[in-house]
């Protein structure tokens, strides 16, 4: 046992030497001993591991790399992970510092600017100092626990550097470097292997895999920009977090300023206008938030956005290219999109040959013509679009394009709807929106049919094995079977793979059913307001209004789907395929908390975050996650953060676990 003990006291010695190697190299860049050294290091700690397997620890330097995964787990945020507003210019980011004036009544603010990273934003979650879970953002509810990648990244720490008790969760960004993106693209070339298009789609994929050797061999870093769940009353600040954070064993970026006014936020913008060309990532702007986390509060935030920050996205890379043709696209609501064919040209790390045009508005007011010369950019650094036709360049050769009278798809009719800028196929049962509602139904956050890719869907079109979604319930061994390249292993999975599905929650069926401006979340709101498909269908514009966050367009929208024929008979065929198309039955609890608004504030002990969110839900109340003077309870646990100090100064009613268990007393 001594003996046990002493060499457990090595290995720990040996894994705080490698911690702090790798911090010194991966986070602080600056390296106090050689490779071979390091390497001599890690080749004693494998030994030893080897030797004594029971002394093993899950955040030891070893374990970066684990065992695949069959899938990835999907995963609810303790604390929602808001998207930011855009601002493109001086003006706007004025309008954003006068909406921020007015909500706390003062100019006496102090503001944060931070380059805004372009990667894939990551929540951490550590519980006393050691790396529990990560995940991706996701839809900012929900997201995919990816841990196993991204212990990968040498520059995540699997335990804080300094001691650090409870549960602490840190926001970043994982990014490919453009150094590492130009080797690994160079050695894909050499293999024939399809290339990367840009780095941020490079980082978001490798940390999609299910195997993290892969993600190991992609070279990704990562930056903390803030936190999540933090019980740590003493930090009032968000520049002074990121202080602590680095002192944690965090890497933050080392460009972040502290400025106070308009002047001072714009010189930070233009400044990293002209470096950014000279960092080794790729960075689409700037973030500006307030830096006081009681102001924050005051500020609060929207449904998707905080009302006390915002980003400023640098102007488009731009570039000039010819248009060689424009084309049309049909899209899962038979919407019709004009797209121009372009000569390739290489714009922010990618080849782009082809630019929406958006619709035959656009065209008309830019007046773009076949074989003009143009101006292109990506929209936001992602969607590529043409800025401007260059005239001076054109020969008289050019040609007016009109919109097609008929679908290019179907041949049926094609119109444009009063008051909408899109003309629309009218057959409901054109291919191409079949394709794509159908690729749509399988996607991830939809039924999740794993198995069923694009070039699949078109087989299964094409064979006439299936003409809507819920005709995939119904196909049999032997029409897969039959499809080029399926063996007897690849037909039973993807049978199986559609029979899980027919599982899936109520949220998730009526996301798959491709309503239009239906997202996963309003998904959600739905499926917590009606118990089935058939009492949704049901439901009046009227009825529908009165549902917090739902608006007149989806109001309109979701009645509008349920009117079609052809949509209720898709749903019949779902029901008679035995798809899940009704809430599930959970007990009805008195509706003690009707009405009522609650915040949880700190570390509780008889439940889990999850189960007494659950509860208050069940119980008819509404969990938020900030304190206003609308909120009617406040619930304390340990460890208690700036939420629980705001509620003392707006005077509200704070209640501990005693106090709501006597509150829904008799309710379990």
């Amino acid at each position: 046992m001594k003996k046990i003990n002493e060499i457990s006291k090595k290995i720990e010695k040996l894994r705080d030497e490698i911690r702090e190697h790798d911090y010194c190299y991966y986070v602080l860049n600056q390296p106090i001993i050689s490779d071979e050294e390091y390497d001599e290091l890690m080749r004693k700690l494998i030994k030893l591991e080897e030797k004594y397997p029971e002394i093993i620890t899950p955040d030891s330097p070893t374990q970066r790399v684990g065992a695949p995964v069959d899938e990835l787990k999907s995963v609810e945020h303790r604390e929602k992970m808001l998207s930011l507003e855009n601002a493109f210019s001086k003006d706007e980011i004025a309008d954003f510092l006068k909406r921020v004036y007015k909500g706390l009544n003062t100019k006496d603010i102090e503001f944060v600017c931070e380059l805004k990273i372009d990667g894939s934003a990551i929540n951490l979650t550590y519980i006393d100092g050691i790396f529990i879970r990560g995940t991706t953002r996701g839809d900012g509810f929900r997201g995919d626990d990816v841990t196993s990648n991204l212990k990968t990244i040498k520059s995540i720490p699997t335990r804080m550097r300094s001691p650090y008790r409870g549960e602490l969760e840190v926001r970043g960004e994982v990014y490919m470097p453009i150094n590492a993106f130009k080797r690994i693209n160079k050695k894909r070339e050499k293999e024939q292997i399809p290339l990367f298009a840009n780095p941020r789609n490079a980082a978001a994929g490798s940390l999609r895999q299910l195997d993290p050797r892969i993600a190991a061999k992609r070279e990704l870093d990562v930056f903390i920009y803030g936190v999540g769940y933090w019980p740590l009353p003493e930090y009032n600040e968000h520049f002074s977090i990121l202080k602590y954070l680095k002192e944690l064993g965090f890497r933050i970026s080392p460009h972040i300023r502290k400025v106070n006014d308009l002047d001072g936020i714009w010189g930070f913008c233009q400044e990293w206008v002209e470096r950014r060309e000279k960092l080794d990532f790729e960075v689409d702007g700037v973030v500006i938030k307030v830096n006081s986390f009681s102001q924050q509060m005051t500020l609060g935030e929207t449904t998707r956005n905080p009302r006390w920050a915002i980003a400023y996205k640098f102007p488009s890379v731009q570039r000039t290219t010819k248009i060689l043709n424009i084309q049309v696209g049909v899209g899962r609501t038979g919407t019709i999109t004009p797209v121009a064919i372009l000569e390739p040209v290489q714009i922010s790390g990618s080849v782009v040959s082809r630019a929406t045009l958006h619709n035959i508005d656009e065209i008309r007011r830019k007046d773009v013509r076949i074989g003009d010369t143009v101006l292109v950019q990506k929209a936001g650094d992602v969607i590529p679009e043409v800025v401007k036709v260059i005239k001076e360049e054109r020969t008289g050769n050019e040609k007016i394009f009109n919109m097609p009278k008929k679908c290019p798809i179907c041949g049926s009719n094609v119109v444009r709807l009063h008051n909408e800028v899109a003309y629309r196929c009218t057959n409901f049962s054109c291919p191409a929106q079949q394709f794509e509602r159908i690729l749509h139904f399988v996607s991830r956050g939809a039924m999740d049919i794993e198995g069923l890719g694009p070039s699949v869907i078109s087989k299964l079109l094409n064979n006439k094995l299936i003409k809507d979604v819920a005709d995939l319930y119904y196909l049999k061994f032997d029409d897969i079977y039959q499809l080029e390249l399926f063996k007897e292993k690849s037909t039973i999975n993807l049978l199986n793979a559609i029979d899980t599905s027919r599982k899936r929650p109520l949220d998730r069926l009526i996301y798959a059913l491709g309503i239009r401006f239906v997202g996963s979340h309003m998904a959600n709101v739905l499926a917590k307001n009606y118990e089935s498909i058939d009492e949704l269908s049901k439901a009046s514009e009227d009825e529908l209004l009165s549902i917090y966050e739902i608006g007149p367009h989806i109001a309109q929208s979701v009645v509008s789907f349920f009117k079609q024929s052809s949509n209720r008979k898709i749903i019949e065929k779902l029901k008679k395929a035995n798809v899940t198309t009704k809430k599930e039955v959970i007990e009805k609890l008195p509706q003690l908390l009707e009405g009522k608004s609650l915040v949880i504030t700190g570390k509780l002990i008889s439940y889990t975050r999850d189960e007494i969110r659950e509860l208050i839900k069940k119980l008819g109340g509404r969990v938020f996650s900030s304190v206003s003077k609308k909120t009617d309870f406040v619930i304390v646990g340990e460890n208690t953060g700036s939420k629980f100090e705001k509620a003392k100064k707006l005077d509200l009613k704070i209640i501990n676990e005693e106090e709501f268990k006597k509150l829904i007393k008799g309710i379990k």
